[in-house]
Parts: C-alpha cells; structure tokens; sequence
C-alpha cells in the first residue's frame, strides 16, 4: 500500500527535539517501510530538509507549530497527493480535514494522549471523527477506556498496541557496551560509588519530581551513599526557566546528597544516562497515558518505581519489574516505596534482570510494527 504517516504539529520526525510520538514512529519504520510505501509528513525544523528520502522512507515536512496552519500544509498536501492509507497521530482535530481532502483513503488513528476531551475536540466533531476511521490504537488500555467512556461506539475499532524501545542501544549499565560509559559519567559528576536514583522526564508539576526530591531526606536516614539524577527540561528541547523549574532546582540544592541536573538530553545521547541508574523513578501525578521512559528504564535494567496513574501501571509486574506509588501527592509514599527496594539488595537484583528480559521479550520496535502492520491489515 502506499501510506501516508501524520505526525502532529509540534515536533519534527526524526526526534531531534525530543518526543515519545516521533521516537515511536522513528521506532517502528524501518519494519513498515519493508511492507509499504511510507511518507511521514510532519512539521519543519531548521537542521532537516523539508524533502527527502531516507533508508527508502519519504520525509515531507511543512510549517507547523500552531494547529491551524499546520491543519491548512496537510490538506494542500493531500490535494496533490493521494494515498491508500492515512495514519494519523494524536491529532482526532484532523480526521474531517483529512477526509475531505482524501474522500477515498483509509483512516487510522493513533491515540497517545486523552486528545478526545472534550476540552480538545467537541463531542459532534469527535463523533464524525470516529465514524470516518477504521481503527484507532492507543498505547495504553488506559488511553482506550478513556474514549470508550466519553464515546461507547468507538469501542470494536480500538485496539491497544503498547509501545517499544531499541534494545541494542538502551542497555544495562553493566553491559560491556555501556560500562565504561557508565564509569566515566559517574566520575565526571562525583557520584562514583552511589546508589544513583533517576529520574527521566519533563520538568513540569504534572510530572511531579519534586514529590521525589521531597521524599530524599527520609530516605537519606535510611540508606547511604545515594544520589539523584535528574534528566529533563521545562519542553523537550527548551531549557529555560520557570516557575516549577525554579522550585525544582530549590528543593534540590537543600538536599543531603549529590544532585545531578543535566538539563534537555539529546535522543541519541539519553541512553547514557539511564545507564548510570541503578533505580528508576517516574512521579508522574497526573493521569499519564504511558510514559515512554518505562520501556527504557526495562531495557537498561532497572528497577522501576511508578505512580498509579494513567496507563503508567500497565506495564509493571509488581515486585518483578517494580512497584507501584498508589498515592503520588504524598512524598512519604516515594520514600517508603523507594526504601522497600533499596532495602532488599536481592529484589532489586531481580527486578534489574526481570526488567531487562521483559525489555527483550515483549517490548522491541519489531512486535510493535507487526501489530501496527495486522491493523493496517485489517
């Protein structure tokens, strides 16, 4: 088939900012490319050509950033060029555009977030929306009982596709790969024999690390020779100041221990740092679809600490890969779940194997292609 693959506005494809939705597509086309004709049509940006085909995928990418726009680039592109399948990505807003411009191409529909409030896209809209696509996967189940909910006939079309990471280069600190990485990063920031906690994400309160920073000094009573990374920025790519960063940054210069701030890391780069973790932590608080970070944190090994928001659960085998924070608000409830880990040398050895295996076995780009491949099939 010749498809045609919409990203959103925001970010461009490949990642170079940053984005679990353009890592995901990254992810996943050399398998589809194998079995299609594949154009990615996404948002400029000034280090990619607006044109180009690579590795035997076309890149078309026109001016975004503000919906509107953007919506107005991908239906003049639509008029000169047809497709027999159209993939769109978290973008409900843009399946009647899309449809008027391509009345006789199929619709797919990927849902990351809860972009089918009602707050983002009004309920006669949305239903249009849904009656135009064959199929809409999510990444979480989370993702689909929350559409479900607001629109029961969307259920026969959904269909949950977890997503996946690249195996061979998010790998444990411990792996010859990796370990001198891991050595000379530790050494460079001061932190060569610590237990190092990370944190990996958006400096945002939904994202809430300071519940996690709060919770260090309990822990620090508790267990010696910690330290925390934390990896991020205010968006992606943008490292400038708000006033969560700013409160972040407070709460972390009054702690007891090293504190390693990195700022926004590359995509090609963010693997070092998982590798100098020994334990993962996501805070999110609020209810997160599935943060990608999870998948990465499994396939460098690491135990997992999570919050019972959202779709965050879903890939978590309690006291196998991890455990779950059921009330995130509190910091008490990081620090006791944190310490149940950090006490138990043994659990967090099989949860850094357990994590990695199912990294291996259940979460590489390959599975989630296929699945992508039978939908389309379908």
């Amino acid at each position: 088939m010749k498809v045609l693959m919409i990203c959103t506005e925001k970010l461009p494809v490949p990642p170079v900012l940053g984005g679990a939705i353009q890592t995901y597509i990254t992810g996943i086309l050399p398998y589809l490319s194998k079995a299609h004709r594949i154009t990615v049509l996404g948002v400029d940006d000034p280090s990619l050509s607006s044109d180009e085909i690579v590795d035997g995928v076309h890149y078309v990418r026109i001016p975004g950033k503000v919906f509107d726009i953007y919506e107005k680039g991908v239906s003049n592109y639509l008029q000169t060029n047809q497709f027999d399948l159209i993939h769109i990505f978290n973008r409900p807003r843009l399946v009647l555009p899309v449809r008027k411009a391509a009345p006789y191409a199929k619709i797919t529909l990927s849902m990351h977030n809860d972009m089918f409030n009602h707050e983002k896209i009004k309920p006669a809209e949305a239903q249009s929306a849904l009656k135009e696509v064959s199929s809409i996967v999510t990444v979480s189940n989370y993702v689909g009982n929350v559409i479900k909910g607001l629109y029961p006939e969307a259920a026969s079309k959904l269909h949950t596709i977890y997503s996946g990471v690249d195996i061979n280069r998010f790998l444990p600190g411990d792996h010859p790969d990796m370990k001198k990485i891991r050595e000379k990063i530790r050494r460079e920031h001061g932190i060569e024999n610590k237990t190092v906690l990370l944190y990996a994400g958006r400096l945002s309160s939904s994202k809430g690390v300071d519940r996690l920073i709060r919770a260090i000094p309990e822990l620090e009573k508790k267990h010696k020779n910690l330290a925390l990374v934390i990896v991020g920025s205010k968006w992606f790519s943008q490292n400038g100041m708000t006033d969560y960063v700013a409160y972040v940054k407070a709460l972390a210069k009054k702690l007891p221990i090293p504190v390693v701030s990195t700022g926004f890391v590359a995509a090609d780069e963010i693997q070092n740092w998982f590798s100098v973790a020994d334990l993962f932590i996501c805070t999110s608080v609020w209810q997160e679809p599935l943060a990608r970070v999870h998948y990465e944190a499994m396939a460098a090994g690491l135990p997992i600490v999570t919050t019972a928001r959202g779709g965050n659960p879903e890939v978590i085998i309690p006291r196998e890969n991890g455990l779950i924070v059921e009330d995130p608000d509190d910091p008490t409830n990081f620090s006791r779940v944190i310490s149940e880990i950090l006490a138990d040398k043994t659990l967090m050895k099989k949860m850094s194997v357990r994590s990695r295996e199912l990294a291996v076995s259940r979460y590489r780009w390959t599975r989630v292609a296929t699945e992508l491949l039978t939908v389309w099939g379908k």
